[in-house]
């Protein structure tokens, strides 16, 4: 495949598309610092939130991100970053050893299941705006769902939920006073996951949920300036 810049690639990454070309999904934020990070050429197709469709045509499942590699196709973004060290195991590595992968692995499931739902409540009835007018009643329904409760009425509670999110992140505030990176002196994959939650916030919602001057605040600042400011290629909340 010849993507639009002229570069012939083989990778394809599915992943949503927000209003006037937000980038809303934390998950495939992660899929693409894991790509910066191995250097890989990639072409990217934009999904409307709500249009599952051709996302179940391809990978049999209706969530993004999914890569397309020839007639491999990988979803579920965990998946996909063991992929890609696999596909290219002689470029600067995501995890390390066995050890470091199931370490990396706890982080993955310790950022989706208690810093996730934090930060979903938090921004909600924010993040709706950021996407495109034709998902937002589909976003409204499912999350309130999910949360037994309005996207307001989860706003409301945002003074009992942040100080849940802040003792969620203690242990990253106590880490970083002493490494700049989860990885050590540089970042990993388990960077790149939990990094994913706090951009979803960054560029989806108009209240920073991090205090200023903690050192949770100066690893997110050098996170943004990874890749050439990769984490500000796109649009922010709208104004």
């Amino acid at each position: 495949m010849v993507r639009e810049d002229g570069v012939v690639v083989t990778l394809v990454m599915y992943e949503r598309v927000g209003f006037e070309g937000r980038r809303p999904s934390p998950f495939s934020w992660r899929i693409r610092f894991a790509l910066a990070h191995k250097g890989a050429d990639v072409d990217y197709k934009p999904t409307r939130f709500a249009d599952v469709g051709r996302i179940e045509k391809l990978s049999g499942q209706k969530f993004v991100p999914i890569v397309v590699d020839g007639s491999t196709v990988v979803h579920d973004s965990w998946n996909i970053a063991r992929y890609l060290e696999e596909k290219y195991p002689d470029r600067p590595p995501l995890f390390g050893d066995e050890a470091a992968v199931a370490a990396t692995r706890l982080i993955n499931l310790w950022a989706d299941n208690t810093l996730n739902p934090l930060v979903r409540l938090l921004i909600s009835a924010d993040f709706i705006r950021c996407l495109v007018p034709e998902d937002r009643a589909y976003f409204r329904s499912s999350r309130e769902k999910a949360f037994g409760r309005t996207l307001e009425a989860a706003y409301a509670d945002r003074a009992e939920t942040l100080p849940q999110f802040e003792a969620a992140c203690l242990p990253l505030e106590r880490l970083f006073a002493e490494q700049e990176f989860i990885g050590g002196r540089a970042p990993r994959y388990g960077d790149y996951i939990v990094f994913s939650v706090f951009q979803w916030a960054r560029l989806g919602c108009p209240h920073d949920i991090v205090p200023p001057g903690s050192q949770l605040a100066c690893w997110r600042t050098r996170m943004t300036a990874l890749f050439d400011g990769l984490a500000d290629r796109f649009p922010a909340y709208p104004s």
